[in-house]
Parts: C-alpha cells; structure tokens; sequence
C-alpha cells in the first residue's frame, strides 16, 4: 500500500479553502465591529496590548511581546451563512513546544455571554504569514453572536472578516462585565502553552464570568517594574490578577518587588481588588517552590494586617489540582490545555468573589 498524507486519510485536516464563494471582506477596525482587550487600541488604532508612544519605558522584552495579541477578542452579530477570515501575522515562526493553532490561529466561538460554544480554529501554515480560512459554511442565516479570540504568541498586522455580500452586521451584546479584568504575570499568564486561544486559562476564566479582559502576560519580561505598574493603571480595571513568580529572576528579587508592586498599584488603585498568585507547578520538595509562596502569602498577609479588605490570595500549592498533576504541562512548567483549565478553576472563586465584593 502506497503512503497517504494525513489529509488523505481524515478529511478533518484538509485547510479551508475560500473557493468560489462568494464573500465580502470587511475590515475589523471599522463598528460595528467590536475588539476589545487592546486597552489603547480606541487612541492608536494599533493590534499592541500598550500603548506604542511608551513602549520604550519598558525592558525589550515587552517592547517585543506587548504586539503579541493574548487577551485582544473581535466580537458581532451577523446573520451570514458564511463566515471567514483573512489576517497577516508579523512573525512566521513557530515554537517547539505549542501547537501552531496557540501561537497564530484565531478560535471561533458562538454564542452570547456565558453560553459561548466553541466552532473552529485556524490553522496557519507553517513559515506563512498570509492566512485565509473559511470558519463557517451552511449557517441558518439567523442572527448571530460571534467571537474570534486573536492569536496569543503573535502579532497581526491587518485583519478582515469575510461574509455574504447581502448579510448583516450588528454590535455585539455588551459584557455582563464590562470593565476588564486585568492579568498581569509571565508566558503563563500570556496563554503558553494553550493549544487555541480560547484554552488559556485567563479566556476560559473571562468567559464564565462573561467579562472583559486585558492581558499584560509577558513571556520571560514580566519583572514588576514601576513603570508597568502605572502604565496598566492608567486602564480602568474591576479586578487585578497577578502573577509573575516565574519571571523574577531571583528569589531575593521576587521578595524586593512583590509588596512593593502591590503597594503601587494600590498607590494608583485604591479600591480595585487585587488577586494575587503564585507558581502554578508547585513542588512541595522544592524548597525554592515553598519560598516564592511564602513571599507572595506574606504581600497578601500584610495586606490583610494594615486593613486592606480588598485583596484576595489563591492557594497555588493545589491549581493543578491533586490527581495526574503531571499531566498538567507541556514542559513540567507551561501549562496544556488541562493545566488551564484547573488554572481557571482554582482562580475563579477568588475573581468572582472579588467582582462580587465590589458591588456598592
């Protein structure tokens, strides 16, 4: 028997192709198109998670990843029996240790609110950074909630979405939590390694509680230097979740920066809940585990003493839950797609709880 390629044998992997469909591509940035997650994409109408003038007061690595699109999200209603997509990557390149749909593709979701059901990915070829795909086909023309979660270890430089030329376009309906929750931390928190943008931990958490986000994960660069602090800040936010043990450096450095972190977004915050997290991939016999958790416990602690009613602390010795923790990560430290998910379990209670508190 002569060798078959993979498309050959299960016709799920064939690409989508547009054909001769006819489709009209209509440019994102233009309503009623809706993105949010791009705090200051309304002022610079730019795909960068800062904002482009002060992104030279930041260290080059979130000079680089801050136009990596994790957290951004195109949401309409549509009643198209067709749905495409056509977008330019900035970088072809892939990573050895996450799949190409997490780095690059977009994912679909349909639906309104908590009830969101995922549809299709994107699967971009390997070194291309021209991508059209074909999401939806034979729809029943009723009007329809859609979200396109953007790429979460890229940048895009131009995105369209394509539909039949006779259909129609609707906003989207508003987020039970419009002011967006905001992330702050490492390659965790930016989506690595999730297999689709919709797998991050931070996604999956946003669309339970059906809320906005902004997503200032920086994969390696996350160090809590002041300027971040004010620069997220500067965004109106309902809660504030961070975690960037795995970017300190040191453990030293984590123990001189994460109370003062957290002293300066209360600085610049004074009622806005504040989560705090550690290592998701705790090891009990590492005594460097058992360290860093201390230091993140005792910012919380000393919080709590001086008054603070508005922090929360998440117990990260059980985020990857108690059974096949070891299933948990790619790499023994990025998360897969289980990873997230117990991620977003354990998170959620004390997000919600803060949304929850916040109510006058």
């Amino acid at each position: 028997m002569g060798t078959k390629r993979l498309e050959e044998i299960d016709k799920n992997f064939v690409p989508a192709t547009i054909g001769e469909r006819k489709l009209i591509f209509l440019d994102i940035r233009n309503k009623p198109f809706e993105i949010s997650g791009l705090g200051w994409f309304d002022e610079e109408r730019e795909y960068c998670r800062l904002p482009v003038n002060r992104l030279s007061e930041t260290n080059e690595g979130v000079q680089a990843l801050a136009w990596h699109t994790a957290g951004a999200v195109l949401r309409f209603r549509s009643n198209s029996r067709l749905l495409a997509i056509r977008y330019e990557l900035r970088n072809p390149d892939d990573m050895p240790h996450m799949p190409r749909t997490g780095v690059s593709g977009f994912d679909l979701y349909r639906g309104v609110g908590k009830s969101k059901v995922f549809v299709k990915t994107t699967i971009p070829e390997a070194r291309k950074t021209d991508i059209e795909a074909l999401l939806v086909e034979n729809a029943d023309g009723e009007m329809t909630e859609w979200t396109l979660n953007f790429p979460l270890y890229n940048g895009v430089k131009k995105v369209q979405i394509g539909m039949d030329p006779e259909s129609r376009i609707e906003p989207p309906t508003p987020y039970a939590v419009q002011t967006p929750i905001g992330f702050y931390g490492s390659s965790i928190t930016q989506g690595g390694c999730a297999s689709r943008p919709g797998n991050a931990y931070t996604h999956i958490m946003t669309r339970w509680l059906d809320a906005n986000m902004l997503n200032f994960g920086f994969s390696g660069s996350a160090r809590a230097e002041p300027v971040m602090a004010e620069m997220m800040c500067s965004r109106d936010m309902s809660v504030f979740v961070y975690d960037y043990d795995h970017n300190a450096p040191t453990t030293e450095y984590l123990r001189e920066t994460h109370e003062t972190f957290y002293k300066l977004i209360r600085q610049y915050r004074p009622e806005l809940p504040i989560v705090m997290v550690a290592r998701p991939n705790f090891d009990k016999n590492d005594p460097v585990c058992c360290e860093r958790r201390d230091i993140v416990r005792k910012t919380y602690d000393n919080a709590v003493a001086n008054g603070d009613k508005r922090v929360y602390y998440v117990e990260n010795e059980t985020l990857f839950g108690m059974r096949d923790r070891d299933a948990c990560t790619v790499d023994g430290c990025h998360p897969n797609d289980l990873g997230f998910m117990r991620m977003a379990e354990g998170i959620y209670p004390a997000v919600r709880q803060a949304l929850i508190d916040s109510v006058p």
